[in-house]
């Protein structure tokens, strides 16, 4: 048993935060995360009407599924997820999930800038540990973090 929150935030190529807050227990799987976090993109892009086809959308392997690979192609976006070679010594296998990633090597390579975002969240002590009783607070503060991240991103670090 893990105490703490774990989030997930789809944030752009520059780290701005598109779809903030979806929060669970520390020991709550990422691919059970996505499936909300991902319906929220969906819901962003209908009221600001933003195509998603031909974006491609790059996640750690702690993402890799065939659910999510299937949520992400439904809607026409590039799944470009790390592959996890967990449960397979098969060759073929592995090589299969090697190859097609290598089309989008470049593209993943580019997540430094949203490890980097993340990296900001971790300044704000009021979200590294959770001080919070009620989800309402802790959510509130998450909020306040991803809008001063899209500040700072939008205006630098001087208008601060």
């Amino acid at each position: 048993h893990q105490r703490g929150e774990k989030s997930v935030d789809i944030k752009d190529n520059s780290g701005n935060v598109i779809v903030p807050c979806i929060t669970a227990a520390v020991n709550t799987h990422d691919s059970v995360l996505f499936p909300d976090s991902f319906k929220k993109l969906t819901d962003t892009a209908l009221k600001f009407s933003w195509s998603l086809v031909g974006v491609p959308l790059t996640l750690d392997p702690g993402f890799d599924s065939t659910e999510n690979a299937r949520l992400i192609t439904e809607t026409g976006m590039i799944s470009v997820i790390k592959p996890n070679f967990r449960n397979t010594k098969n060759k073929r296998i592995i090589a299969k999930r090697t190859r097609a990633f290598k089309k989008h090597e470049v593209t993943y390579k580019l997540r430094h800038v949203i490890e980097r975002s993340f990296a900001w969240e971790d300044k704000y002590r009021k979200l590294v540990i959770r001080y919070e009783r009620l989800e309402a607070t802790f959510r509130g503060f998450r909020y306040l973090a991803a809008t001063m991240i899209n500040f700072r991103r939008e205006f630098g670090k001087k208008s601060l």
